[in-house]
């Protein structure tokens, strides 16, 4: 557990490992624990919140918040605000993560090539109250250290979060980075394939793995619509606040609805470029059938022209092959070659007539 006391005010952060017991003069108290800490230290907590903002979390939301397989959703009290927002995991999940004596729950594997792999995601949960933000997040939650390490280490020049909204926001814009940096490996991924399948000189046989990213595509559009709606309702919520009673707190209120839309924002270009992607894919391997029906049709015109060409001199030599006595030329010195001559006369006019209507012609690539 990390507990931080981040005043922007004095553009002051110090950190603790122990729980406060009266809230703090100036500022606000930033709770960040595991999910496993959370579980474990749970009276604590909730007697800490109970000193620091007379409330605690209700059981339900608790229950939310130690559940690992919850969508992103939103959901509120009239002393708090509870945001539970997915996202990207590096290595095992929680969900790998099984006690002794129950089964594994479901979830989704995906095969194929390493970025597939990295579809895997973990909720986070933020509880927000007018002087502290809980987070609750997976265990070894990078994102949680990393912006840890970005507060503790920020310089005069850079601005504190305000409010704890305003942290939870920043964390979870740093949480969506992670999908719009994910972009554009599948991107590469998926136009690496694309040029496999429109290559008529390969036989693209890596259906698996073409399969795979069409689920992880739709399982990550399944995501980002999820966070998409728990955000706007987010939004939604913040306009039925109450409004500042002076310009500053006024202003604070603004800039956090601008930076609340700026991150739907992000998440709806991940939407649509996970659409768009899904599109191609969807789109690439109909191009591939239609080419290979196309070099079929090609190869079948081809072997129906060389039949038409050889099927009058079958009629030929079939007919000269009777077993008759008496039959015109068969018995004569020249007949041989009047025969020859007349069956190679035959196969130049056939294929002059076959090129001029092109039967015979490559289709152009």
């Amino acid at each position: 557990m990390r507990v931080f006391n981040i005043n922007p005010a004095s553009q002051c952060i110090t950190e603790t490992d122990t729980l406060p017991a009266q809230p703090p003069e100036q500022g606000f108290v930033w709770i960040a624990c595991e999910r496993l800490e959370f579980e474990t230290l749970q009276a604590r907590i909730q007697a800490s919140l109970q000193a620091l903002c007379g409330t605690q979390l209700v059981d339900l939301h608790v229950s939310d918040l130690l559940n690992q397989q919850l969508p992103s959703h939103y959901d509120y009290t009239s002393q708090y605000d509870m945001l539970v927002f997915r996202r990207l995991t590096t290595g095992h999940t929680e969900t790998g993560i099984v006690p002794p004596g129950e089964t594994s729950p479901a979830r989704v594997k995906h095969s194929g090539p390493p970025i597939l792999k990295r579809i895997n995601t973990s909720p986070v949960g933020f509880v927000v109250f007018d002087r502290v933000l809980l987070t609750v997040h997976p265990a070894g939650c990078a994102v949680r250290d990393a912006y840890a390490l970005k507060l503790l280490n920020a310089t005069s020049g850079v601005k504190l979060p305000t409010s704890p909204a305003d942290l939870m926001l920043r964390i979870v814009n740093q949480m969506v980075d992670g999908y719009l940096a994910l972009r554009h490996q599948l991107t590469r991924q998926l136009d690496h394939w694309q040029s496999e399948l429109l290559n008529p000189a390969t036989r693209f046989s890596n259906w698996n793995s073409v399969l795979d990213a069409r689920l992880g595509l739709h399982y990550l559009d399944e995501i980002c619509e999820d966070q998409h709606a728990a955000l706007q309702d987010w939004i939604d919520s913040m306009e039925t606040w109450p409004d500042g009673n002076s310009p500053g707190a006024q202003r604070e209120r603004e800039l956090l609805k601008i930076r609340s839309r700026d991150v739907l924002e992000h998440i709806e270009r991940v939407v649509h470029h996970v659409q768009r992607l899904e599109h191609n894919a969807e789109t690439a391997v109909q191009m591939h059938f239609s080419a290979q029906s196309h070099r079929t049709n090609d190869i079948m015109r081809t072997l129906t022209a060389l039949t038409a060409i050889f099927l009058p001199l079958n009629l030929i030599t079939g007919f000269f092959g009777m077993n008759f006595e008496f039959m015109p030329i068969i018995h004569t010195f020249s007949g041989f070659w009047w025969t020859a001559g007349f069956m190679t006369l035959l196969v130049v006019v056939v294929v002059l007539v076959f090129w001029r209507k092109r039967y015979l012609a490559r289709s152009g690539h």
